[in-house]
């Protein structure tokens, strides 16, 4: 499908989306936000990244709307300024840490304002501060304050299929008392049962005053799939899976190969 409604707002992923698998913002990219500014169309982001782990995005990508850090968890303005926080039910919290540690996955916390972690040195954890922009903070243990206050947790393992394994569990275990869902191969985010891409559109439509319908929606990861559904419109990228894929209402090129750009100048703008 290639007709576009009449869209209103652009909701987009970060990485794997809008960043390349370097986590550099394209010329194309920056372009694109800037035809979209142009022809009056707003523009938004949301990831499981924190907010400040955005921050950079903001003046090349020209971002004036809100901004859903973890995939909804924290609501801020574009100077960063927190405007909303769903935090995990403590119990909710609890159970889920005691999932990913049965399940053999790295355990990490975020609260709204830091990242917490067990070992500085294990899998992905220098990644993601070179990625975010600051470092987490090393605790032996999660102590009953951080779990009362927690935004996300997330799993994570190289080992994809034991993620994979470890979400279903979650969500089965879980229930509606939290969203689990992977934003990588490698990452299972933990968050409130509200703090997922589906309810982000929701927020925007509400705050913004603009029908779902007239909202497209742009990413890759399977937690992508939840805006899909409440939009007027879905994008996926082409180093999505095909179950992302078959998702969504197109697909355009990947993130190596200016598919944000592609996607907006084809499906959203219209120009061919």
């Amino acid at each position: 499908m290639s007709a576009r409604p009449d869209i209103k707002l652009l909701l987009a992923d970060v990485d794997g989306t809008l960043v390349t698998q370097d986590k550099l913002i394209t010329e194309g990219a920056s372009k694109a936000a800037e035809a979209l500014r142009k022809a009056g169309i707003g523009f938004a982001v949301t990831s499981g990244r924190p907010p400040r782990g955005m921050a950079m995005l903001i003046e090349p990508l020209h971002i004036t709307t809100m901004i859903a850090g973890f995939n909804g968890g924290v609501y801020t303005d574009d100077d960063l300024k927190v405007l909303e926080t769903k935090t995990l039910p403590p119990d909710a919290a609890r159970e889920a840490l005691q999932i990913l540690l049965d399940g053999k996955l790295d355990a990490w916390l975020y609260t709204g304002e830091d990242w917490f972690i067990h070992k500085g040195d294990a899998p992905h954890v220098a990644r993601e501060a070179w990625t975010v922009k600051f470092d987490a903070k090393i605790v032996p243990e999660f102590s009953d304050e951080l779990l009362d206050n927690v935004v996300k947790l997330v799993g994570v393992s190289d080992d994809h299929a034991l993620v994979e394994k470890v979400e279903k569990t979650a969500q089965e275990k879980l229930g509606q008392h939290a969203s689990a869902a992977r934003s990588q191969p490698y990452y299972l985010d933990i968050t409130h049962p509200d703090a997922n891409k589906g309810a982000v559109v929701g927020r925007l439509s509400q705050m913004l005053s603009i029908p779902p319908e007239n909202i497209a929606t742009i990413g890759d990861g399977a937690n992508d799939v939840l805006m899909f559904k409440k939009s007027g419109f879905s994008i996926a990228m082409g180093n999505a899976s095909d179950a992302v894929k078959q998702g969504a209402s197109a697909v355009t090129d990947s993130n190596e190969q200016e598919g944000f750009a592609k996607a907006v100048h084809r499906y959203i703008l219209g120009e061919g």
